[in-house]
C-alpha cells in the first residue's frame, strides 16, 4: 500500500525484533531439534511443520499468561509439545517426557541467546540510526533481551554493558545508552512484554510505546513522528495500522508465519537492508537531516 508520506518524514522507528532483526524461526527450530528427534512422529518435521506446531501451543499460552516471562513461556511450550508428541507416538515412544534431562525445557527457554541475527540486520541498523531514533517493543523478558541487545550492538564480547537496569518510578523502561556510556546499542528505548505486563497483539504495549515516544524527554520535541517496522503482520503491522500508525512490512521471504489475508502496511520491503537502502536514497534525494 503506497503512502503519500516519505520514509524520511518520520523521526522514531519502533521495531519488532524476533522475526524482523533476529531469525526467530531458525532459532526456534534449531533449539527444538533434540526434542523432535526423540519421537517418531516428529523426527522428520520440516521447519514449517515445527513452527506451526509450536505456535499452535505458544499463542494460547501467551494469551493466558501475559505476566509470565518469555523464557518461561518458551519452556512451558516445549514441555507441552513434548507431552503431545509422546501421546501421539504411543508404543513407538522410546522415552517418556519425564525421563532423561529434567532441565531440557528450561534450557530451551534460554535458547534465545543463540538465535541468529539476520545477515543484513547490523549494517541496516547502523544506517537507520543515522536518520531515526531506533526503539523496540518486543515479546520478550528483559534478561533474555540483554543477550539479543549485545548481538544487535555487535558487541557480544562485552555483555556486561547490555544488562537491563532496575525499573524505578522515574524510569520504568530501558534506555540502554543511559545505562552505560560505553554501550554501542543502536536503540534509544527498549520496551519488553515484561515491562508492560502483556504480549502483542494485546494493546497495552503499543499504547505505552506511542505514549513514551510522545512524552519522554529522551526524544526531541517536534521530532516524534513514529514509523513501525516489523515482519509480523499479526503481532505488529495490523494492530498499529488500526491505531493510525504508518508501518513498514519487512517480508523476510521464506518465513513461515504471517501471510494470510489483506494487510494495511504503508510500505513493503523484502529485507531490512532494502529498507535501509531506500531510506538512504531518499535522504540523498531530498536532503533529509540525520538524527
Amino acid at each position: 500500500m503506497p503512502s503519500s508520506q516519505r520514509l524520511t518524514d518520520f523521526h522514531i522507528i519502533f521495531f519488532d525484533v524476533y522475526a524482523t532483526l533476529i531469525d526467530w524461526e531458525t532459532g526456534i527450530y534449531d533449539a527444538m531439534k533434540p526434542l523432535l528427534s526423540r519421537y517418531p512422529v516428529s523426527s522428520n518435521w520440516t521447519l514449517k511443520q515445527a513452527i506451526e506446531e509450536f505456535t499452535a501451543i505458544e499463542v494460547p499460552l501467551v494469551q493466558e499468561h501475559p505476566h509470565l516471562p518469555y523464557r518461561d513461556l518458551l519452556a512451558k511450550t516445549h514441555e507441552l509439545l513434548e507431552e503431545k508428541l509422546h501421546r501421539e507416538s504411543g508404543d513407538q515412544a522410546s522415552i517418556g517426557p519425564d525421563d532423561g534431562d529434567v532441565d531440557r525445557h528450561t534450557k530451551f527457554g534460554q535458547s534465545i541467546k543463540n538465535w541468529p541475527v539476520f545477515p543484513d540486520t547490523i549494517d541496516a541498523l547502523r544506517t537507520l540510526a543515522k536518520h531515526y531514533k531506533l526503539c523496540v517493543l518486543s515479546n520478550v523478558d528483559r534478561e533474555s533481551f540483554a543477550h539479543t541487545l549485545a548481538q544487535l550492538s555487535d558487541d557480544t564480547a562485552h555483555p556486561e554493558l547490555y544488562q537491563p537496569p532496575t525499573p524505578t518510578d522515574e524510569s520504568k523502561y530501558w534506555f540502554p545508552r543511559s545505562v552505560s556510556t560505553e554501550s554501542k546499542s543502536p536503540f534509544t528505548l527498549i520496551i519488553t512484554a515484561q515491562d508492560v505486563g502483556s504480549y502483542k497483539p494485546a494493546g497495552r504495549g503499543y499504547d505505552v510505546a506511542l505514549d513514551t515516544a510522545k512524552t519522554d524527554p529522551h526524544f526531541d520535541d517536534g521530532k516524534r513522528e513514529v514509523l513501525w517496522v516489523a515482519q509480523s503482520l499479526f503481532g505488529d503491522i495490523d494492530p498499529v495500522s488500526k491505531l493510525g500508525v504508518k508501518s513498514v512490512w519487512i517480508e523476510r521471504k521464506g518465513s513461515v508465519m504471517g501471510y494470510n489475508g489483506e494487510h494495511a502496511y504503508s510500505w513493503k520491503f523484502d529485507t531490512l537492508g532494502e529498507f535501509a537502502e531506500a531510506v538512504e536514497k531518499e535522504a540523498r534525494s531530498f536532503g533529509a537531516e540525520h538524527v
